[in-house]
Order: structure tokens, then sequence, then C-alpha cells
């Protein structure tokens, strides 16, 4: 009893906690409404002819792969907030004897509570946008009622919404348990090592030599399609390993250039946590894995799209993958918009008493917020142009090939790509600085 009333006081609503208690609650909501949505028309696929399942159900996999990633990073984003706005009284407790234990308690209630409202709410915003979201046409017909999932299916994603929620806090404490002092003065992080370097070029290598050599590897379409996409799920892996060890680089590059004011503040942004500004954007690469990947595929499958002479379910299957290809980019770049907006928020609130000495000294807000900007899209677009030039290398002959006999599909994408990076701009304005901090106060 007493861990829960500690749970409750230091993490009750009150005005000075309704901002980032607002963006934890609402992030969790928008987790698990994109997760049930995905769930939702991949559960559509079972109503397909048998012959089609076997075709539709592997793609809808591959894609719930690649949406991993953001869905993933805009919880743990959820999750950092909602711990942020709490390490401090937790680091205080921690130096006023608490134990590890009670520590972890305490943030694991906090952290499922939130996340529990939050799971709920996007229980609601997905049904109410389910009547939107059945009106999708695959198979050349809306999806329908076949979007809405089984009662059970809903709960269990609640259930790991919130199991999310408790594993990234407990994680987060691992610092505040060892060492609460860290926590209260900020320590900096270490910069990545350039072995994750060579370790994403050497597994680069393998996974282009196995793609290209597939239809020696694997005798069976079954297995051709689990090597495919554990392929593509290993190298989203590995990208992501040297994601924090490539923004690294890039600011030291920018460090090194600068010459205002807000391009150097913003190098130093990127290089005070490069693992974090990674964490921002690697939605953004993910998505141009996709971009990549996706619209070679969906290029390559509308090359015969004429000659299917006989009605059937391989007449819709090149505009299906091309429409599944730009979904996942959308609901991939909302999250990545998402997390953004929730990270920046968390920054600007943690960079608070910054600001206003940055202010009093004369900096102005508008070169804060441009030096902000710069420290989430200098690493945007790096994932974007890197991860875009990584699967392109894994499936070379593919996306030459639909460049030269679909170009049309792969502008489409491409298209896609740079709406989804301006979307991710606009999320970011929601942090404005002298917007926020004045509210707070």
């Amino acid at each position: 009893m007493n861990t829960l009333h500690l749970a409750w006081m230091i993490g009750r609503p009150s005005a000075a906690r309704s901002t980032p208690q607002i963006l934890t609650v609402s992030a969790y909501a928008m987790v698990s409404a994109v997760l049930l949505i995905v769930l939702g028309g991949a559960y559509s696929f079972t109503s397909f002819e048998p012959e089609a399942q076997g075709m539709y159900l592997p793609l809808a996999a591959f894609a719930l792969v690649l949406l991993i990633v953001p869905l993933v990073v805009l919880g743990a984003a959820a999750a950092r907030l909602s711990a942020r706005t709490q390490d401090r009284a937790l680091s205080s407790l921690r130096l006023l004897g608490s134990t590890g234990t009670q520590i972890s308690q305490i943030a694991m209630i906090q952290a499922a509570g939130t996340a529990l409202v939050g799971a709920l709410l996007g229980v609601v915003l997905y049904l109410a946008a389910s009547p939107l979201v059945s009106m999708i046409q695959f198979q050349g017909a809306p999806i329908g009622s076949a979007i809405y999932l089984p009662w059970w299916v809903i709960a269990l994603a609640v259930v790991l919404v919130v199991l999310l929620s408790v594993i990234s806090a407990v994680a987060g404490l691992r610092k505040l348990v060892i060492t609460p002092l860290a926590v209260a003065t900020r320590q900096s992080v270490p910069v990545p090592s350039w072995a994750r370097a060579l370790i994403t070029v050497g597994v680069i290598a393998v996974l282009y030599f196995v793609l290209n050599n597939l239809a020696v590897i694997a005798q069976d379409l079954a297995t051709m399609i689990g090597i495919i996409v554990g392929g593509f799920g290993m190298g989203l892996l590995v990208l992501n390993l040297v994601g924090p060890w490539l923004v690294a680089r890039v600011g030291k590059s920018k460090l090194a250039k600068a010459q205002k004011p807000e391009e150097l503040l913003a190098a130093r942004m990127i290089l005070e946590n490069p693992a974090q500004s990674w964490r921002q954007v690697s939605g953004v690469a993910m998505a141009s894995f996709v971009a990549v990947v996706g619209g070679s595929g969906a290029a390559l499958m509308g090359m015969g799209g004429g000659e299917v002479s006989e009605p059937g379910w391989m007449q819709y299957l090149s505009a299906d993958v091309l429409t599944g290809v730009l979904l996942t980019l959308a609901i991939a770049f909302i999250c990545v918009a998402a997390s953004a907006a929730i990270t920046q928020s968390a920054s600007t609130l943690d960079r608070a008493e910054l600001y206003d000495g940055l202010h009093r000294l004369g900096m102005s807000y508008k070169v804060m917020n441009a030096a902000r900007t710069k420290s989430l899209m200098i690493p945007a677009l790096t994932a974007s142009i890197g991860f875009a030039i990584a699967s392109a290398v894994l499936v070379l002959p593919l996306a030459g090939i639909a460049v030269l006999v679909k170009p049309v599909t792969v502008l489409v994408v491409i298209l896609a790509v740079v709406l989804g990076l301006l979307l991710v701009r606009v999320s970011i304005t929601v942090a404005n600085p002298q917007r926020l901090l004045v509210a707070r106060s």
C-alpha cells in the first residue's frame, strides 16, 4: 500500500505535469490504435480465397515486421517521457534510502497505469477509425467489416502495450537504481563504436549473397518467403545497430563545419546523445527501406499485370502491393511524426533551464527552434538516404529493373517518402521552446 501511495503521489495529474502526461497517454493511444488497425488489415486477408491467402498473409506478416520498429520507437518514446517526468523525484527517493525494488515497483506501476489508460483510448480510436479504414480496397473491393478483430485480439493488444511500457520503464531505471546521482547530474553518454559499422557491412554482404541466391537455397515458396522476411528483419536490426554511429559521425562533421549559432547548437544536441537522436528517426530509416524494397516489388509485379487474361485474385496483386507499401509508409511516418513530437517536447521541457538561460543571454527563441529542428532533420535525412542506399544494395538488380520498367510506381513511392519527411518536419513544431515553455509557466 505504501508503494501504491508513493506511485500516486509522484505521478498524480497536476498542472505542472499536464503536458508530458497528455503527450504520454496520447502516444500509447496511437500505438494501440495503429497496432489494432494493422492487425485488422492483416485479419481481413483471411476472408480471401485460400490461394490468395497464401500470398497476402506472408506479405502482411512482412509489413508487420517492418512496422515493429516505428511502433516500438513510439511506445518507448512514451515510456521515456513518462519516466523523464519522474526521474528526479525517483532519484531523490533513492538517495533518501528507498531500495531499488521499491523504485522499480513505483516506476512500473506508474508506467502500467498510464499505458493502460492510453491503450484503452487507442481501442476507442481504432473503433472510430475502422469505418474509414474499411473503405480501403484489396482484391478489387473494400475491406468492409473484416477490419474488426475478435475481442480477445484487442485485449491481447492492450496487454502488449502495457507490457511494453513496463519493460521500457524497467530498462530506463537501470542507471537510476545503480547510480542515482548520474540521473540528477544528467551524466553524458558514450559515443557509439566504429565496430558497429564493420558488423553492419558484414551482415549486409551475407544478406546480399543469400537474397541473390535464393532460388538455390530455398526449394519451396514457403521457405523462400520465410528467408526473405527473416533476411529483411535481420537487415533492419543491423542497420539500427549502425544508426547511432552514423548519426554521431554526421554530428561531428556538422560541428566541424558549423558557421551559425543554430548549426553549432544543433550539432551539440545531436552529439549529446547520438543513440537518442537515432531512435527519433529510426522509423524514417525503416520507411526508406520499405520504399525501396516494396516499391521495387510493386513495380516488378506490375510488369505482367496486363497479361492476366482470366479474372482472379492475381489481377489485383500489383495494385494491392502498391497499396500495401503506401499504407505501410503512411503508418510508419505517422508513428515517426508522433514519436518526434513527443521526444522533442520531452527534450524541450528537460532543457527548460538551458533555453531560459540562453534567452536571458540574448539568444532568440527563433535561433533555438532552428537548432532544435536541425538536430532532428539532419539525422532524419541521414537515416532516409543511408537506409535507401543500403536497401538498394540488397535488391540491386530488382531496384534497377523497377526504375527502368515502372518509373511511375517508383516515383509515387519516392513522393510518399518526401511527404512523410515533411510530416515529420511539421510535427516537431508542437515542441517550439517559446510556446511550450511559456505555456508551462
